[in-house]
Parts: structure tokens; C-alpha cells; sequence
């Protein structure tokens, strides 16, 4: 999705992101090497220059509700790349509406999908015509209803990886269908 030249690439949390304390969440908002249903792949490596600017600006990357700038939900604590992908760590602020709800939302199972918000710096088309991220600007990660990436999600505390995995299945339809209304 390229809005403004901000895209958005959505992801479901990997099976290590949990809910802890009420408000702690943690996991992978971006996997590598793994086509989304967009045929997106983000390449290993695609985030350490953005990383490296916003900490030498002393700058974070913002946590929102579904993209919208004007509903921050908390605060990412710890964003980084890993050989998997990216890891974020960060706190769900129950002081706020939003916050309150996602924290009900993601715990009843409800919410299970991260999105990026960034700025594609340098891509390439692979052999298959897939498009091969390289470096990208990150702006945000946000919760959202339906992730892009099926192959991680969220895991509230005590959920198993496969619960309600024919929701996700249908969800990921959903949201197939609605970037090729989209593209349209």
C-alpha cells in the first residue's frame, strides 16, 4: 500500500510475541526472506540504516493503532534487526483508550496483526518479479485487524500459535481482496 510515499506491510507477531504484565508486548514485526501476499519480500539488512539515523537522532519508532498518527497506543522500547527479522519490544500505555482496548483486544485473541509504516529506499525485482526490499525508511509499527504476513502473528499470554488459525486464514482473504480493489 503506498500512501504519500508511505507504505504499509502487514505482519501477525511471531509465535515468541507474548502479553505480559498487562501491557508488555514483544516479538518480530517483519520476517525476512518471506514473500507477503503482496509478493513483498524484506531482505536481511532492509532496516540497520533507518535504526542507526532515528537512535543518532535520538528518535524511536512510533507504536499505532491501525496507522492513524493521531492514536499512538504506547511506546516501542526495543526495535532491532536480528538474523530472523525485525524485533520489537515495547509497552502497550493503558492510560490511554486505545491502549486500554488493545490490550482486551490482543488478550481475547481479537487483534493478532502488526503492520510496518515506512518509505521503500532501495528495491529490486527478484527472477520470480517479486519486489526485494533492501533498505527501508521505518516510520511505525502499528496493532492492526488484518496483517499481510500470515506466517507470524501474535500470541497472547497462554494462547497456543495455531489457535483460530482458520480466522487468520480468512482474514489474510480479506485483506488480499482488498489491495487488488486497491491496485484497481
Amino acid at each position: 500500500m503506498d500512501i504519500g510515499g508511505l507504505e504499509h506491510k502487514f505482519a501477525r507477531f511471531g509465535e515468541a510475541v507474548t502479553i505480559t504484565d498487562g501491557a508488555v508486548i514483544k516479538g518480530y514485526a517483519s520476517l525476512f526472506e518471506q514473500a507477503d501476499q503482496g509478493g513483498d519480500i524484506v531482505g536481511k539488512g532492509a532496516y540497520a540504516a533507518s535504526l542507526k539515523a532515528l537512535g543518532a537522532d535520538g528518535r524511536r519508532v512510533k507504536m499505532l493503532w491501525q496507522h492513524d498518527p493521531a492514536q499512538p497506543i504506547g511506546v516501542w522500547d526495543e526495535v532491532r534487526e536480528d538474523a530472523r527479522g525485525l524485533y520489537v519490544k515495547g509497552r502497550l500505555l493503558d492510560g490511554t483508550q486505545k491502549g486500554r482496548e488493545a490490550i482486551a483486544l490482543i488478550e481475547a485473541g481479537a487483534i493478532d496483526g502488526l503492520s510496518i509504516g515506512y518509505r521503500t529506499v532501495k528495491a529490486a525485482k527478484t527472477e520470480a518479479g517479486q519486489r526485494l526490499l533492501k533498505e527501508l525508511e521505518l516510520w511505525e509499527v502499528s496493532l492492526v485487524t488484518f496483517p499481510m504476513l500470515p506466517s507470524a502473528r501474535v500470541a497472547a499470554k497462554g494462547e497456543t500459535p495455531d489457535t483460530d488459525a482458520a480466522w487468520r486464514d480468512v482474514a489474510a482473504a480479506f485483506e488480499g481482496a482488498r489491495l487488488e480493489m486497491e491496485r484497481r
